[in-house]
């Protein structure tokens, strides 16, 4: 029978107690032990101020240590964690964690100056992820609380924090956990709700396929709010002992490999940009060179010197380097190629948040290239098709890690499970005999970045539309950066007397002035101007297959 994540939490914390569990890279470090007494305390805020069972707390700041436990802390309590993305607008975070109903809300100074109290009806109090003082407290309770949280813990705990009195909230497997917005839309947001079976069966999952050891370290450089280094970064490294070392953003390829050769993981869990960059810089120009390119061509020594290669490699990864886990988009096929001639231990896998995340992976020795996996224990995945091997076709997928569905809408909820169970991803592809997964292109319109981020054009495309001279637009994917490919009120310009150079002047200022309403992974590289209309369909919503 599968356990739940929070006992391996429990019995981690116990059997490690004076070890390293938590570090912001070159900041402040917590033991097993001391992240135990964090949680308790939290724990005391949470009960002081009334936080029942089952109610939301939203988390929103850019990684560190302190964030990981105010999400255990929220999870051992009994209430449900709602992660948001810090690259929202302060805005959206505000209309996030008023639509989740969350009571409390852990968040950065920076972000909450720029929200406004009135505009979260049952948020009673707002606290700094990084030192859990007050930042806002409806009733008074809260800061008073947070005031005096030394003395209520030594009250509770006159000897302190021991090991024998940490026991969890370990409750059904069924029980909502966790609620993952997707977007940071105002208007009919999807929020995932994730149960505590999806998350334990996706840190079994990893368990079974890239064991590893207490005493073990990892780099996290994924958003936490995102269920990829969510559960990959934080979850089933640290309920597994190991220690696990958090960078505050997503890093440059020089800061990555500064921290990977002092850390020295067993295991990175990282995008295809980041991959890329690393290879292009790396070993692309060692590739290019002309007595390489010689050498390359005689039989026996090419095999030499990729091999040279790869433990240069592994060696500027740390040198423990294992399994390199890549996900959130596709791999570009001539980085793919040279990573399997220089046989570094990649996979590259496949998910969704609406599975917690994971669908589809393979360890390393058995990856076929170009593929993303085979499909994950406990789940199923059939392709709508005549022919599954041949004929692309929708992937939907049913299983322990598919959610519960999306938070108060039920009508996004019934369009996305088919009427006998499965979750439409939007995704299409084939399987092929050995049970491997090839994605041949996103459906809907959904652009996944090459970062990981699920980005919505329409959500571009409205503040597009409300800005002067265009009349519509669609946003593409164009070699991983976004353009927009802009119709122009012709009839406006005309009636103006404007130049083509003038038109081309407000453009830019169209696209600059979107991008200061946009969070960075979502914002426009280039404006293409059409010189007709979009074709539509008979609804006359525009036929975005054609412009793709």
């Amino acid at each position: 029978m599968m356990k739940h994540y929070l006992e391996h939490l429990e019995e981690a914390i116990k059997t490690n107690w004076d070890k390293p569990g938590l570090s912001n890279y070159k900041g402040e470090t917590f033991t097993f032990g001391e992240i135990a007494t964090e949680i308790e305390k939290l724990h005391i805020v949470f009960k002081n101020n009334g936080v029942k069972k089952g109610e939301k707390i939203a988390i929103c700041s850019k990684n560190n240590a302190r964030w990981c436990i105010a999400f255990f802390s929220v999870t051992t309590y009994g209430a449900v964690v709602v992660p948001i993305l810090n690259d929202f607008l302060p805005e959206n975070v505000q209309a996030l964690t008023d639509h989740s109903e969350s009571v409390l809300l852990f968040t950065e100074k920076s972000i909450w100056k720029q929200m406004d109290p009135s505009g979260m009806a049952k948020v009673n109090g707002v606290i700094d992820v990084e030192d859990y003082s007050t930042l806002y407290s409806r009733d008074g309770i809260l800061s008073g609380t947070l005031e005096n949280l030394n003395s209520l813990f030594i009250k509770e705990h006159p000897e302190g924090m021991k090991p024998s009195d940490v026991s969890y909230h370990n409750g059904n497997l069924d029980e909502l956990t966790l609620i993952s917005y997707t977007s940071g839309t105002t208007s009919s947001p999807k929020g995932v709700m994730l149960s505590a079976r999806s998350i334990s069966s996706n840190r079994e999952f990893a368990i079974s396929e890239i064991p590893n050891k207490p005493g073990e370290t990892i780099v996290s450089m994924l958003p936490l709010a995102h269920l990829y280094g969510l559960a990959f970064e934080l979850i089933y490294p640290l309920t597994s002992g190991c220690q696990v070392f958090l960078l505050g953003k997503v890093p440059s390829p020089a800061l990555l490999l500064q921290a990977l050769a002092e850390v020295k993981p067993y295991l990175i869990v990282t995008v295809p940009l980041v991959m890329e960059k690393i290879i292009k810089g790396k070993v692309v120009p060692t590739l290019e060179k002309p007595l390489f390119k010689v050498l390359l061509k005689v039989p026996g020594i090419d095999k030499l010197l990729y091999s040279v290669i790869r433990k240069k490699l592994i060696g500027a990864f740390g040198g423990n380097v294992r399994s390199i886990a890549i996900g959130g988009a596709a791999i570009t096929e001539s980085v793919e190629i040279i990573m399997k001639k220089v046989k570094l231990p990649y996979s590259v896998g496949y998910g969704m948040t609406e599975c917690g995340p994971l669908i589809g992976y393979q360890t390393s020795d058995n990856f076929k290239m170009r593929s993303c996996g085979v499909t994950v224990h406990r789940m199923e995945v059939r392709i709508d098709s005549l022919d599954p091997q041949n004929i692309v076709g929708e992937i939907q997928v049913k299983g322990e890690n598919v959610m519960m569905g999306y938070y108060k809408n039920p009508s996004a909820t019934s369009a996305t499970m088919s009427e006998d169970g499965w979750l439409k991803t939007g995704d299409l592809g084939v399987v092929d005999k050995a049970g491997n997964i090839f994605i041949r292109g996103r459906g809907k319109s959904m652009i996944l970045s090459a970062n990981g981020q699920n980005i919505y054009p329409e959500e571009i495309e409205d503040k597009l539309n409300n800005l002067p001279m265009i009349s519509e637009s669609i946003v593409v994917d164009r070699g991983k950066k976004l353009v927009a490919l802009v119709v122009p009120d012709y009839d406006k310009i005309a009636s103006s007397s404007i130049s083509e150079e003038q038109l081309q002047v407000i453009m830019e200022e169209n696209r600059n002035k979107a991008n200061n309403l946009l969070p960075a992974y979502s914002r426009i590289t280039k404006i293409e101007l059409q010189k007709e209309a979009f074709e539509k369909t008979p609804k006359k919503s525009i036929k975005r297959f054609k412009y793709n």
